[in-house]
């Protein structure tokens, strides 16, 4: 395990040498800076985990390098030192982000202790953050399709509202990563996101799940429980397939939106909750209140914003930028070589339908990566081979594909071939007879990065 770096910086050299000694009998690599200026230096050129930082000095003063620090190296942490303290001054160097505060003349241990502590809250920090990445990009959203765009405006204009969503489409069209994005863009984001899935939960036990239960209320009821409204009080419930819960707890999830209030199965407490509900199905609701299965008054409830989801085969033109991010994405999770995809590969994944949608897509190129052996790029054979279902239609009919598609798909070959053979967009402009702004829009349309 590589060392952990502490740069101290301090203009009094007895503090420099005998801090430094005590670092490196602990197994720290140690850095020391006589002035603030040469501190900033040093943070510039190395690697530094931690900052011990004097006060007051010459010059620049310890808060003053402090501010500096957390605007250029934010992911530094730093504790501050001083013998002649204030608590103006330790509060001030909280506010601008020291993590510690300690005063001297240092004591060894508590010296090495703080130091142990700052840097595992680094650490921790740390994962934090690289788990934060990964969990944003496995829920990622992307597209610059007209079908895209009015999406994101509806969510960016709902999100910061308490406003309920009923979200629908087809099967893997991302229904979730829309109520993720909701959430996380709301002012609910710091709470809870709890999701239930309806059609997954046995219809005797989905109002026990969703509103708990107390001990002894029904066979196996062996402790009390609470259930998933509780457990989102402050933040959003997801309730993903909504269309197929049973008419009994629609009854009670309507009493939830309309009172703001549950009681546990077998409970007669009334229980308090604020909840921020977006739906989803893919069902059409009308229809199933027409047959009797869906409470009208609970549609109209969770209907207050609409978003409905466009079919994966209604937006091609997103699928590039999907493919690169799914491409990445499988790398990474099966420890292979990152891998890059062809031209003429996209174009033939854009003439497929998906009817599993974006979730078919992701989990296609994932067996493409590992089906293609570590390959550094795949082409239209690799393709053919591992999803055999995906089948060019260079110029031909075939059916199921309109012929919009099936000149789009042509045109995009055209153009990348086009591209390949001449040294700018200019002269391909001109070679296919084209105004370079109009070949633009069409290389954006067809997802073609220049």
């Amino acid at each position: 395990m590589a060392r952990s770096t502490v740069l101290v910086i301090d203009d009094e050299p007895n503090i420099l040498s005998s801090v430094r000694r005590a670092l490196e009998l602990e197994d720290y690599s140690a850095e020391v800076a006589g002035s603030g200026r040469i501190g900033l230096e040093k943070l510039a050129d190395q690697e530094i985990d931690l900052v011990l930082l004097d006060v007051m000095m010459p010059e620049m003063n310890g808060l003053e390098v402090l501010e500096q620090i957390r605007e250029k190296h934010p992911a530094v942490v730093v504790v501050m030192m001083s013998g002649n303290a204030t608590i103006e001054t330790a509060v001030s160097a909280t506010k601008l982000g020291a993590y510690d505060f300690i005063e001297k003349p240092l004591s060894s241990d508590k010296l090495l202790l703080t130091i142990q502590n700052s840097i595992g809250f680094s650490k921790l920090k740390q994962e934090k953050a690289a788990l934060q990445a990964k969990v944003e990009g496995d829920f990622a959203m992307l597209g610059s399709s007209k079908a895209m765009a009015g999406i994101f405006d509806k969510i960016s204009k709902t999100a910061p509202t308490n406003g309920r969503v009923l979200i629908t489409g087809e099967n893997g069209t991302g229904k979730e990563l829309v109520a993720r994005a909701i959430h996380n863009n709301s002012k609910r984001a710091s709470e809870p996101f709890i999701k239930l899935n309806c059609a997954a939960i046995p219809s005797e036990l989905i109002e026990s799940e969703l509103f708990g239960h107390e001990k002894g209320a029904f066979t196996g009821a062996t402790q009390q429980r609470r259930g998933k409204f509780e457990l989102a009080h402050g933040g959003t419930i997801f309730l993903d397939e909504v269309g197929d819960m049973n008419v009994g707890a629609q009854a009670k999830v309507l009493r939830v939106l309309q009172e703001s209030e549950l009681e546990r199965v077998g409970g007669d407490e009334t229980i308090k909750v604020d909840v921020r509900v977006v739906a989803a199905t893919n069902k059409n609701l009308e229809t199933e209140i027409a047959e009797g299965r869906f409470r009208e008054d609970l549609f109209y409830r969770l209907n207050v914003v609409p978003i409905e989801l466009p079919a994966l085969r209604d937006r091609r033109s997103d699928i590039p930028e999907l493919v690169e991010l799914f491409l990445r994405q499988a790398c990474e999770s099966n420890d292979m070589t990152p891998a890059s995809i062809g031209s003429k590969a996209v174009s033939l994944l854009m003439q497929h339908n998906w009817p599993g949608n974006v979730r078919e897509l992701k989990n296609s190129i994932e067996r493409l990566v590992i089906l293609s052996g570590g390959a550094s790029e795949i082409g239209t054979d690799e393709i053919q081979d591992a999803i055999p279902t995906v089948k060019s239609v260079r110029g031909a009919y075939t059916s199921g594909v309109s012929l919009k598609d099936l000149v789009a798909a042509a045109e995009r070959e055209i153009i990348v071939e086009a591209l390949a053979n001449n040294e700018s967009v200019s002269n391909t402009a001109k070679e296919l007879g084209l105004e370079r702004s109009h070949l633009y829009k069409k290389m954006k349309a067809l997802g073609i990065k220049n």
